[in-house]
């Protein structure tokens, strides 16, 4: 406050100069190299094809995202590996879905099962009731012990195939697959029953 103006001026002096905030000089160095003819054309394509609008990027991205799923689709129906979603990505999980779809699974004829002991439950008959309770436990315990034998097989399997490979979740992704019908299963079986994959 009492401060003469020699000795502020001197402070002023002894502070560094600011440059960001000042023009920068068109002659002066970027700091950084010149990019190519090439990188700069592309450059200044992409700005000139970015939206200009929120609108107009909301469209943008509809749009993507809709080639995006539609080539996921495609994938999924075809199995070209570059398209799948993460889940569905790897040889690992490749060949679990290979290693599913070449045998026969109890867990896949659930539905057709569950639909009959369901109109079996229906009639008015105990006996036939009974018949179906008893079908149902039937049906849950061989399923079970199934994805318990598949597991534990498949587990083996990729401890050979895979040594040093990640093999996380991929028993559990591959007993997911088996309680899905053949035909209803995405992606879909790229190999016949009883072949080896």
């Amino acid at each position: 406050m009492f401060r003469s103006r020699a000795k502020e001026e001197k402070s002023q002096a002894d502070k560094p100069v600011n440059f960001s905030k000042q023009p920068r000089d068109p002659q002066a160095p970027k700091g950084r190299p010149t990019p190519k003819r090439s990188e700069a054309q592309s450059q200044r394509r992409s700005v000139a094809n970015t939206p200009t609008t929120r609108k107009d990027a909301s469209k943008r991205q509809r749009e993507d995202r809709r080639q995006a799923l539609q080539k996921q689709r495609e994938a999924l129906a075809g199995g070209d590996e570059r398209y799948l979603p993460a889940r569905d990505k790897g040889p690992v999980r490749r060949f679990a879905r290979d290693w599913v779809d070449s045998r026969f699974n109890v867990a896949e004829f659930f539905l057709p099962l569950a639909i009959v002991i369901l109109v079996l439950s229906v009639v008015r008959v105990p006996s036939i009731q009974n018949i179906a309770l008893l079908l149902w436990a039937v049906v849950i315990v061989l399923i079970v012990l199934d994805a318990a034998v598949s597991g534990f097989r498949l587990k083996k399997r990729l401890k050979e195939r895979f040594p040093d490979g990640n093999t996380r979740g991929a028993v559990a992704y591959a007993l997911m697959r088996s309680l899905q019908m053949r035909r209803l299963r995405l992606p879909k079986p790229q190999v016949k029953r009883g072949e080896r994959p």
